[in-house]
């Protein structure tokens, strides 16, 4: 009887420590999320019903006007603007992709002279502050006729000093046998980069991908300096545009800022199961 109430005991503390966290982590989670979730159900509200104290949770009335209202807004053409936002951020995550995975893999796997003293001057860039080298970057982009183009917010960030560092310190753990046998058996650099280490780089690629996807589409100061023309900015600006133009009218900027935001969960929970799937899948194989 003894040993069955201990071993009875022993599974008692397990299954206890195994729905801790959970215990734990849920009602932090909703916590967190309260706010978006608000903004969410407040996207279906009257203007009269989301500046009425006290406040409501869940829409009394349920409506879709709002979105049908910003939607049909000639001044708010949506999809020039997510045309815009979508092309510079796609373009930064192939280009920052391809770039960091072939630096790091060249810092991590090769020896030349230099090497070391060029990549500490790489991670030195990532301590210089924007606003140094603002003024700068932005007289380049007037030289090379790139003000005002999509282009020069593409081409400046094609090369990233904090994607180089985390591809090159993932790239230390593949074993140069592997890369050795390769060559071993007649394949080339490139053969060996894109046939070898990229399939060893899934995890690292999809969280730097969606870290770079997330910053580009986010990103305000620099595009309002460079992109003057209406048509050509991007969705944080116009949306920063409407809400001053529409401060009485919170239901409408709380819509425009869920339709702005939507695109960016939909590729944060694609690249989270795709890292969990690298991460469960990764083996040299």
């Amino acid at each position: 009887m003894a040993a069955l109430s201990s071993s009875y005991q022993k599974r008692s503390s397990v299954q206890w420590q195994r729905w801790l966290p959970y215990l734990i982590l849920i009602p932090a989670s909703l916590v967190a999320m309260m706010p978006f979730i608000w903004m969410i159900l407040a996207t279906f509200k009257t203007g009269a019903e989301v500046r009425q104290i006290p406040p409501t949770f869940l829409p009394a009335a349920p409506t879709f006007e709002n979105y049908r209202t910003i939607l049909t807004d000639p001044k708010l053409p949506l999809l020039t603007f997510y045309r815009n936002s979508a092309t510079i951020s796609i373009a930064n995550v192939l280009s920052t992709l391809f770039t960091s995975s072939l630096f790091g893999y060249i810092f991590a796997k090769f020896s030349f002279p230099g090497r070391r003293a060029l990549f500490w001057f790489i991670l030195a860039t990532m301590m210089v502050p924007f606003q140094v080298t603002m003024i700068p970057g932005y007289l380049i982009l007037v030289k090379l006729g790139l003000l005002n183009s999509l282009w020069g917010l593409i081409l400046p960030s094609a090369i990233d000093a904090f994607g180089i560092f985390l591809i090159r310190q993932f790239c230390l753990s593949i074993p140069n046998d592997f890369l050795d046998a390769a060559r071993i058996d007649g394949a080339s650099e490139w053969r060996i980069y894109r046939s070898i280490v990229l399939p060893q780089l899934g995890p690292a690629l999809a969280t730097l991908g969606m870290l770079t996807f997330m910053f580009n589409w986010n990103a305000y100061l620099w595009p309002l300096i460079v992109l003057t023309e209406q048509n050509k900015r991007t969705l944080p600006i116009i949306l920063n545009w409407y809400s001053t133009q529409h401060s009485n009218q919170l239901h409408l900027t709380m819509t425009a800022s869920v339709l702005v935001v939507l695109p960016v969960l939909v590729v944060f929970l694609i690249a989270q199961r795709w890292i969990i799937r690298g991460i469960t899948l990764t083996g040299i194989k």
